[in-house]
């Protein structure tokens, strides 16, 4: 049951408090959402609910008035929260839903279980196929939502269904075929909350596994910034073409706005390299759309997702971008 104990800024509850249902999860007013994304910035979220399992989540769900608005984010990997916060309830997925499950050659994993660490869980069970997730920062339930892929194969590949539950708290199973997933996206209705995964394995050898493991960690950290304040590979690459090779050849390589830069390292990587806002990261990477659009014609679509309201804005969220 949602108590003053159970959540940050009890002495002074907010309006909005008293729209909300009971809940087993953990509720917080006003979360600073720049302690949780990779960039480091954005603002608050007017409400933060961790929910306790997926019962929890739909209880709450069903009882949530209509027109509360609901952002649901993973590990901020693939985030960028904008200045202003983001109103309504954010939701994110924590400790209920982080087991991994062994299946035969299945694997069950919870949508917030991080990839690597599935990754590793098939490792230890002589399962390949799923080495990929080791180079993809963020959570299952992000990497359904995108159809995440690297290193030659995607979510797709090995998904064989996956649980949701949607706005109204209805709890869904459904098969993969039956997502609609296609290059970084998924056909899901946009209301969904992926809770759960099952995937599909092969069995194989655990050593040839970690070493391909190996070869993808040391690939990624010699050709990406992963030590550096970042969203993720931030722009999807065109049909026929490579989004860095785009970048690049409009001469965006280290370009940089204010305290947001583009990687000298990876140009499809932008970062924050000491006291960005939200509103120079996305002004940047709007940037680099126009240069590549004015020498190129192709216009490159955001894979970062990015949720909230501008710096000083008021009104409604917006939200775009698929990732997580």
């Amino acid at each position: 049951m949602r108590t003053a104990g159970d959540r940050d800024g009890a002495a002074a509850l907010p309006a909005i408090a008293a729209r909300l249902p009971e809940a087993h999860g953990r509720v917080t007013f006003g979360a600073m959402l720049d302690r949780v994304t990779w960039f480091q910035v954005g603002g608050p979220a007017e409400v933060l609910f961790k929910p306790a399992g997926t019962q929890d989540l739909a209880d709450f769900l069903s009882a949530l008035p209509a027109d509360m608005p609901v952002t649901v984010i993973g590990v901020g990997s693939n985030l960028l929260v904008r200045d202003g916060g983001v109103d309504g309830v954010v939701i994110r997925l924590g400790r209920g839903f982080v087991d991994m499950q062994v299946d035969g050659t299945e694997i069950v994993a919870g949508a917030g279980a991080l990839d690597v660490n599935v990754a590793e869980i098939a490792q230890r069970a002589g399962l390949s196929g799923l080495e990929f997730l080791s180079g993809i920062p963020g959570t299952i339930g992000g990497a359904l939502r995108m159809n995440a892929g690297a290193y030659g194969a995607e979510i797709a590949d090995i998904l064989v269904s996956a649980t949701a539950v949607d706005r109204q708290g209805r709890v869904h199973e459904v098969a993969a075929a039956d997502l609609g997933l296609s290059y970084r996206r998924t056909a899901a209705p946009s209301d969904w909350i992926f809770t759960a995964a099952r995937l599909r394995g092969v069995a194989g050898d655990a050593a040839r596994i970690r070493a391909r493991m190996d070869e993808i960690r040391a690939a990624r950290e010699d050709s990406q910034p992963v030590r550096s304040r970042t969203g993720g590979s931030t722009f999807k690459n065109p049909e026929g073409a490579r989004a860095w090779e785009l970048i690049d050849r409009a001469g965006c390589r280290g370009l940089t706005m204010g305290a947001a830069q583009v990687s000298e390292r990876h140009c499809n990587f932008l970062i924050n390299i000491g006291g960005a806002t939200a509103a120079e990261i996305e002004a940047l990477g709007e940037e680099v759309r126009a240069r590549v659009r004015a020498l190129t014609g192709i216009e490159l679509g955001w894979e970062i997702r990015r949720i909230g309201r501008p710096g000083g804005a008021a009104g409604q969220n917006s939200e775009d971008g698929s990732g997580s």
